[in-house]
């Protein structure tokens, strides 16, 4: 059974305990994939750990692999069971997070579906040397 939030709030927690409602497309002892209430497009699902972690480095690495398997197969389902396309899969972290419960989104796109690449507005870099100084402050962080 999955760790509740803190204060036992969380909706996502509620539909991996079997409180709330909920179209469950996948399940396995780790993970939960249903489709989501308000859906971009019919079939949007969404996939989320039974234990309850808020953001994607809250994931415990054994979870990782899994997680993303999933995502695949779902990205398959959507094409091959409901007759899309492709996908877009996408999932936030704190900001635009609309349930502080890590959920990856696997949305069924169609050409001329009406979505419009991301969501946000597009900033370019000023210049290359720009560019490069943003690339060198992620290898920092990351070496």
């Amino acid at each position: 059974m999955a760790a509740a939030a803190p204060g036992g709030a969380c909706v996502f927690c509620g539909i991996v305990a079997g409180e709330s409602e909920a179209d469950r497309v996948l399940e396995d002892d780790d993970f939960v994939a249903f489709l989501d209430q308000r859906p971009v497009f019919k079939g949007h699902v969404l996939l989320v750990p039974r234990q309850h972690v808020v953001t994607l480095p809250d994931l415990p690495a054994p979870l990782r692999d899994p997680f993303l398997a999933h995502a695949q197969r779902l990205a398959t389902a959507v094409v091959e069971g409901l007759g899309a396309q492709g996908s877009f899969v996408a999932m936030n972290n704190v900001v635009s997070q609309s349930v502080p419960h890590l959920h990856l989104h696997v949305v069924p796109r169609t050409k001329g579906d009406g979505l419009r690449g991301f969501f946000w507005p597009r900033h370019r870099y000023e210049h290359l040397d720009e560019r490069a100084a943003y690339a060198a402050r992620l290898r920092a962080v990351l070496d």
